[in-house]
């Protein structure tokens, strides 16, 4: 769990606590936590207080957004750090169209992934 920088901060448009996490999940609190310890989620400590949040689109329709968990693994593989994974899903790519993180919404995480492993190479 990292602390965010203002300039990633700034690229991810909503941000979610783990309570709320876990409220649209219909889950506990500690299942987020190991959600995020097993590397299926990324929270960061943002704000005054240092609050781990989630970005707010890595939840949609009280999953974990598909294809999310394996594009995370793609980049972990990668040597991506929290705060590198962060910034590539959510900076915009022209040629997607949008960001990484929108695409994944929008059930097209077969190109997401397609990039990912091409960033290895």
């Amino acid at each position: 769990m990292t602390e965010i920088d203002a300039k990633i901060d700034a690229l991810v448009p909503a941000w979610l606590t783990l309570p709320d996490v876990a409220e649209r999940l219909g889950v506990e609190v500690t299942r987020v936590r190991q959600l995020v310890k097993e590397g299926q989620l990324i929270a960061v400590r943002r704000g005054e207080n240092r609050v781990l949040q989630v970005p707010e689109e890595f939840i949609a329709d009280g999953k974990v957004v598909k294809g999310l968990v394996g594009t995370l693994t793609l980049l972990k593989d990668d040597g991506f750090s929290d705060e590198e994974m962060l910034e590539w899903l959510f900076t915009p790519d022209p040629s997607l169209p949008g960001t990484p993180a929108r695409a994944l919404g929008e059930n097209r995480g077969t190109e997401v992934k397609r990039r990912a492993q091409a960033l290895a190479v």
